[in-house]
């Protein structure tokens, strides 16, 4: 089951890549909790949707993950943290990073979702 977990935070990294909202969307709680660089905030749909627009025209890319750590914390609540290398731009301007992430899942109506989302930046 802790693979799963793992499983599902790749396929939410993926539809991140492809820029399938309606499988982010399926994988996602609303209101969810995002904390990062930008800080913390708690995320209605709409919101999120609209920062998912936001990105539009910009590439996500990743390149990797390990290091990841899973643990279910009950039948319906689960965590899980790991390094992502992820490449991102738009049109002829390229970078990349390396952060450690961590998010909470939960079981709703039979179904996984991400309730929560942490993402620390690390040093190059």
């Amino acid at each position: 089951m802790e693979n799963q977990i793992l499983e599902l935070e790749k396929k939410y990294w993926k539809a991140m890549e492809t820029r399938d909202f309606n499988t982010v969307k399926s994988l996602t709680h609303f209101p969810c909790i995002v904390a990062g660089k930008d800080g913390v905030r708690s995320v209605d749909e709409s919101t999120f949707k609209k920062m998912f627009d936001s990105g539009e025209g910009s590439r996500l890319k990743v390149l990797n993950i390990s290091d990841a750590q899973s643990e279910i914390m009950s039948e319906d609540s689960a965590v899980v943290a790991y390094l992502i290398e992820l490449e991102y731009g738009a049109e002829n301007k390229k970078s990349s990073g390396k952060c450690a992430c961590t998010s909470t899942w939960i079981m709703e109506n039979g179904n996984w979702v991400c309730a929560m989302h942490t993402e620390s930046d690390l040093k190059n």
